[in-house]
């Protein structure tokens, strides 16, 4: 499986809710991403590990 790719689109406390080029919706605990995700930031979830895009 390739990468999945997401934008954030809120940040409520300890977690950031995004959603995927493909519309599906996920929250992640926000210790897990990379340091500088905001609202509006393109993540790469690949291998298991996030990367920010911008």
């Amino acid at each position: 499986m390739g990468p999945v790719y997401y934008t954030v689109r809120n940040i409520n406390g300890d977690y950031a809710y995004m959603v995927s080029e493909e519309g599906v919706e996920n929250q992640v605990a926000m210790f897990l991403l990379p340091e500088g995700t905001d609202v509006g930031s393109r993540l790469k979830w690949e291998a298991f590990e996030w990367e920010l895009l911008r």
